[in-house]
């Protein structure tokens, strides 16, 4: 009754026609800090009720990811005696479990996953060994992704980097082949688990806080004594035929979603002055329709939208969200192959107001390019 009560507010309030001017609109307090909206927004009222965790359904949600991730590992060590093959086979499952634990991960630092604070930060730090990834750091990192997601002016923390048409040319060769580079999906979605996952988080910020410092060498500490003590008793090989598998697979998936929740094709980037919470939001972020067992392994946040509307809101929740209220029956919606095939865009095109590949780029900078100059003042 609560979920229904939000929808009829919010349809009340809204109409699925109005999305654009909707989307435009911004609490009189202005723009959100961190990753919380502005209290008073006008979508407040209407998911609060959605926002609320369930400790049954969290309690469960734990019970059908971690559990099954270990319990998958112990049996990819059992399966060393049969062979090789089937450890890497059981791996490539349990990278489905150990991505779900990371939703899990990834709620606690929200803050929406447990009813307590203090809870969400155990279960986070605790989980944030297991996914590689300094909790506090990251939550940190995270709440500025969400504080600045689509704002071409604050653009490069906890987001995919990319630049504008305008921005790549101007940068000298070797700059370009480097981000040409880092834009190959061999190398993203290939080498950047390696990256993403296992080096950057080490690394301490020179600017960081005393608690995300700690954070950072917490983590760092129990990682080295977890892998320590596993190639002690099972030797270097069986630990990366245990352990990797999963680790790059997962971590591979991770960042395709995240690209494809942000980098589609019509997507909205604005400048600063411009930019709103809302529009990040609603025409920002993607709903992204996976088959319902990928959906399961993926925790909902295919249904980014919602989550970058109010992240409070925990990921079982997020579907009921979205079916009850019709102003995210509007927002931009990819199937899988959608997704797939936004891996093609690469640039930021300010005058067409869309994604691009390097070809479209280097015919739209031409054509600009071709365009008489103004006439300089007398």
């Amino acid at each position: 009754m609560e979920h229904l009560k939000g929808a009829t507010v919010l349809t009340e309030m809204t109409a699925p026609s109005a999305l654009e001017e909707l989307a435009g609109r911004e609490s009189a307090e202005g723009t959100p800090e961190a990753d919380t909206p502005a209290r008073g927004a006008f979508w407040t009222e209407a998911l609060a009720p959605y926002a609320v965790p369930s400790m049954t359904r969290s309690i469960t949600g734990l019970l059908t990811s971690l559990v099954p991730y270990l319990a998958l590992l112990v049996a990819a060590y059992f399966s060393l005696r049969v062979s090789d093959a089937l450890t890497v086979a059981i791996g490539v499952l349990a990278a489905g479990f150990l991505l779900r634990t990371y939703i899990v991960f990834h709620d606690c630092a929200h803050g929406s996953y447990l009813p307590s604070k203090r809870a969400n930060i155990w279960l986070g730090s605790i989980l944030g060994v297991l996914v590689y990834a300094p909790f506090q750091n990251w939550r940190h990192n995270h709440a500025v992704h969400h504080a600045t997601a689509a704002d071409l002016d604050r653009r490069g923390q906890g987001d995919v980097p990319t630049l504008t048409v305008a921005e790549y040319h101007a940068k000298p060769w070797k700059a370009r082949l480097g981000y040409r580079l880092f834009r190959n999906p061999l190398v993203m979605f290939g080498l950047g688990p390696l990256f993403a996952m296992i080096l950057a988080p080490r690394i301490v910020p020179r600017t960081a806080r005393p608690r995300i410092r700690r954070s950072v060498h917490l983590t760092n500490l129990a990682l080295a004594v977890m892998i320590g003590v596993s190639i002690w008793l099972l030797g270097f090989t069986d630990f990366v035929l245990i352990q990797a598998p999963a680790a790059l697979l997962a971590g591979a998936a991770g960042i395709w979603l995240f690209y494809v929740q942000h980098q589609f094709e019509d997507t909205f980037w604005e400048r600063n002055d411009e930019w709103t919470y809302a529009d990040a939001a609603l025409r920002g972020s993607s709903y992204l329709k996976l088959p319902k067992v990928l959906q399961f392994f993926t925790g909902n946040i295919g249904l980014h939208h919602v989550h970058h509307l109010n992240a409070r809101i925990p990921n079982y929740n997020l579907q009921a969200a979205h079916d009850d209220n019709p102003i995210f029956h509007s927002v931009p919606t990819l199937s899988m192959w959608d997704g797939l095939r936004a891996t093609r865009l690469k640039l930021w095109d300010e005058d067409a107001r869309r994604l691009v590949g390097f070809k479209q780029a280097a015919a739209s900078f031409r054509a600009a390019a071709s365009l008489p100059k103004p006439a300089a003042p007398a």
